[in-house]
């Protein structure tokens, strides 16, 4: 049998379920074009999003640890592959639209800048006066303007619902989108932002453990995972390599559950009955049990006191703080020496923005080369 887009719509309408956002009743994209023969509007954007420029800089990203500290700590790339893996399971068993959840999850992360979260709030304070900045406001402008791969139109044209799941993923700064964004967006989106949360909480305790900066003794300090090991038959004063890789799997495994579980008791308990009345809703309903809500957060204040204010994480973040703030105040100060094509955008976005622009889409060991080359 030939699976052509509208027998993948037909199974959509089949098999999801009710509150499922399906391609077929998708709002659609700004501007019309055909649609493929054999790939849903969801599909189609998934594609378009794993051949983005933006997409291939991820893997040169900070997580926590910059690129140049080992090839086995997290990168932003794996981080988000890693999203895509907890969502996509945690849709299938609700009965989501996994297309939709992937796109959503591979893009989530795209308006990252160097350097993780500590490049983020150093752009922010720097655009304080311009607008300001925000990852997920600049993940929208990556596909809606600065990805620019078609002659008839900016950006990629995505459909609105993949949009929406960007911006109404948990934002760290007040990002200001438009008003058609609002609400709480589709149960795929919240899955993708519960996903992101599950996924660098055991990433990070993964990487914090094989890079030193955390000792295993230091886990008994939390006691979901001391209860946890105790589960497995781990012992947290000797643990091996492999007995990390079994607390890490249990650990995910436990959040995926609960939050299969949690979601489903609070849409059956909501009522709703269509992607418009999830987004209507209240409250988000992608949620994890209140035990797995109490881990995470016990999780989440372990890994803040132990992990991302390790003096060497912090000395990190010190030297990322003053690459990128020589970066801007110079190419502010001096935009002559900008590559031609963000000279361009000067006129209309204001050399601030343009330069915002430009530093947010620099891997780490981009912006590190341009800083040597300015301040050998």
């Amino acid at each position: 049998m030939l699976y052509s887009r509208e027998r993948f719509l037909d199974l959509e309408a089949e098999r999801l379920a009710p509150y499922a956002q399906k391609a077929r009743d998708t709002r659609g994209r700004k501007y019309p074009e055909p649609e493929s023969p054999y790939r849903t509007p969801f599909q189609k954007d998934r594609d378009r999003i794993l051949h983005t420029t933006a997409f291939r800089r991820l893997e040169y990203k900070t997580q926590v640890f910059p690129n140049w500290a080992g090839d086995y700590y997290r990168t932003r790339l794996t981080h988000t592959l890693e999203v895509v893996q907890v969502a996509r399971s945690i849709a299938r068993a609700l009965g989501l639209n996994e297309d939709l959840t992937e796109a959503i999850a591979l893009s989530h992360d795209l308006g990252h800048p160097p350097f993780g979260h500590t490049g983020e709030k150093v752009l922010n304070e720097l655009m304080r006066d311009h607008g300001g900045f925000e990852h997920n406001a600049q993940a929208l402008r990556i596909l809606t303007q600065l990805e620019v791969r078609y002659p008839s139109f900016k950006g990629l044209n995505l459909t609105h619902e993949v949009l929406e799941g960007i911006a109404t993923h948990e934002a760290a700064y007040t990002p200001g989108f438009k008003p058609e964004y609002e609400g709480k967006g589709t149960l795929e989106a919240q899955v993708v932002d519960l996903s992101d949360a599950i996924a660098y909480a055991a990433h990070d305790l993964d990487d914090g453990l094989r890079s030193g900066l955390l000792r295993p003794q230091e886990l008994t300090e939390v006691p979901f995972l001391a209860e946890l090991a105790r589960e497995e038959g781990l012992d947290l004063s000797e643990l091996t390599e492999l007995s990390r890789r079994i607390l890490v799997r249990q650990l995910l495994g436990f959040f995926i559950t609960a939050s299969i579980e949690a979601t489903h008791q609070r849409v059956e308990g909501a009522g709703v009955r269509s992607p418009e009345e999830v987004r209507r809703h209240p409250e988000r309903l992608a949620a994890l049990t209140p035990e797995a809500e109490r881990a995470h957060r016990e999780l989440k204040a372990f890994l803040m006191e132990r992990f991302y204010r390790h003096p060497e994480v912090l000395r990190e973040r010190r030297k990322a703080e003053i690459v990128l703030e020589k970066l801007f105040h110079t190419y502010t100060h001096y935009p002559e020496i900008l590559p031609k094509e963000v000279q361009a955008r000067i006129p209309e976005e204001g050399v601030e923005r343009a330069v915002c622009d430009y530093i947010a889409g620099m891997t780490d060991r981009y912006a590190l080369e341009a800083y040597r080359k300015l301040f050998p």
